[in-house]
């Protein structure tokens, strides 16, 4: 049976201090305050749509985030939604942070053509998310 070392190296307090204090530091938690199925406007835009994904922080590319102008890009550490969007002109699928959202108070529904493949419908103001999309 080998021996056992006669002295071991184990960081003091200060040492294990020191490496967490040179760790990145966490983004602050962010509470969205949008659900899947909530409509919503866009706060400077003329576009609404309905939440169907969020991401806690930013989690697009770089280049997406670099082509907003620099005097109205937004922070990066709060929620960002996914939207199935409209304006006057066309549909589509919309990348938005919470500092430009809204809650839309129009009560009309959101016409965009994937609308019924994740939701089952329109109650109470928000979207009905089908049960195969739930986890």
């Amino acid at each position: 049976m080998p021996s056992a070392p006669s002295s071991l190296s184990i960081p003091s307090r200060s040492a294990s201090s020191a490496a967490v204090s040179d760790a990145p530091a966490l983004p602050t938690v962010a509470h969205a305050r949008f659900s899947i199925g909530d409509i919503v406007r866009h706060r400077m835009l003329d576009f609404r749509g309905v939440v169907f994904d969020v991401d806690p922080v930013f989690a697009n590319t770089e280049e997406w985030y670099q082509s907003i102008p620099e005097g109205i890009r937004p922070r990066k550490d709060q929620p960002f939604y996914h939207l199935l969007a409209e304006n006057a002109e066309s549909t589509y699928v919309a990348y938005v942070s919470q500092q430009n959202l809204v809650h839309d108070e129009s009560d009309e529904p959101v016409d965009h053509p994937a609308i019924a493949g994740l939701f089952t419908g329109l109650s109470d103001g928000r979207y009905l998310l089908r049960r195969e999309h739930r986890h």
